[in-house]
């Protein structure tokens, strides 16, 4: 690494809220070589954490392989799944996976779990049992996780990865503060975080959980067609008024993401993930020369 890319991946520990990146996995048809020399490169250019979206039905690569490629060919960088859907994964299995991924990583994993809201990954799964109640389904799991880290007899052995949730409804929210060690809200305006934020606060009690907040980003001159374009095949299970939601909030110039970070910041985020809408690898440094 050059003392100059040194120096921009400094900046990142003045900023009071972290910068992370994340990874391209819910962008169909994405080649899987991209995973090391992503990661790589947000390493090198100081973002703190590597982040996943992912679901079940759709042409893009698992969560945690993901990031056990990522882990592989870093040292220092957070790796957070943000987040995957809990109640299709088996309980016990995703416990071993996980803390697989822990122990391989040195510790850097945070499991970022949510019900998920498409039944069309349930059905998949088998899990088409759980879809009404999938909430309760996720609480069961997060107490068997953890139930599984306590037991020495399944290891890996050593701490367990910080749990975080995400989700928008009331029930979510205070499910969030009950239970998480985390909490992550979606790619939303300020007034909707700071909300979110005072709901699962006022659930968790005298332990808060920690905050992060995420937003998507594409950027570079002739790149709105295929923006819009993954957009729409990630989020078209939600109906056309939902994907022109996700579509208009998407950063596209350096205003923008600047204009972001210091609304997320007046949040209490105390970490801000950048998805991006494109798998082009020049986003990593288009995004760290605006941000460090």
């Amino acid at each position: 690494m050059s003392r100059t890319e040194q120096g921009r991946g400094d900046k990142n520990k003045e900023i009071a809220m972290k910068i992370g990146i994340g990874i391209p996995n819910a962008i169909p048809s994405t080649d899987g070589k991209i995973w090391t020399r992503w990661a790589q490169r947000a390493e090198e250019r100081g973002f703190s954490g590597l982040s996943t979206i992912g679901r079940i039905v759709f042409d893009g690569h698992e969560e945690l392989i993901a990031l056990a490629a990522c882990a592989a060919v870093t040292e220092k960088i957070k790796l957070l799944t943000t987040v995957m859907i809990g109640p299709v994964r088996e309980s016990t299995l995703l416990a071993k996976q996980a803390a697989s991924l822990q122990s391989l990583s040195g510790g850097r994993l945070t499991l970022g779990l949510g019900v998920g809201w498409r039944q069309s990954d349930f059905t998949a799964t088998g899990t088409d049992k759980l879809w009404s109640d999938r909430g309760g389904a996720l609480e069961e799991q997060i107490d068997r996780l953890r139930e599984v880290w306590a037991d020495s007899e399944i290891g890996p052995n050593l701490a367990p990865p910080e749990i975080m949730l995400g989700g928008a409804a009331d029930v979510a929210l205070r499910r969030a503060g009950r239970m998480a060690d985390a909490f992550i809200a979606g790619p939303f305006d300020k007034e909707t975080v700071i909300e979110q934020f005072k709901k699962v606060d006022e659930a968790a009690g005298e332990k808060k959980p920690r905050k992060l907040t995420a937003r998507y980003f594409a950027l570079g001159e002739d790149v709105r067609d295929e923006m819009l374009a993954n957009v729409r095949a990630y989020y078209q299970a939600g109906g056309e008024d939902f994907v022109k939601m996700m579509q208009d909030g998407v950063l596209t110039t350096p205003e923008q993401v600047r204009q972001a970070i210091e609304e997320m910041k007046s949040t209490g985020a105390e970490e801000l993930c950048f998805w991006p809408q494109l798998n082009h690898l020049d986003q990593i440094d288009k995004l760290a020369d605006i941000v460090f």
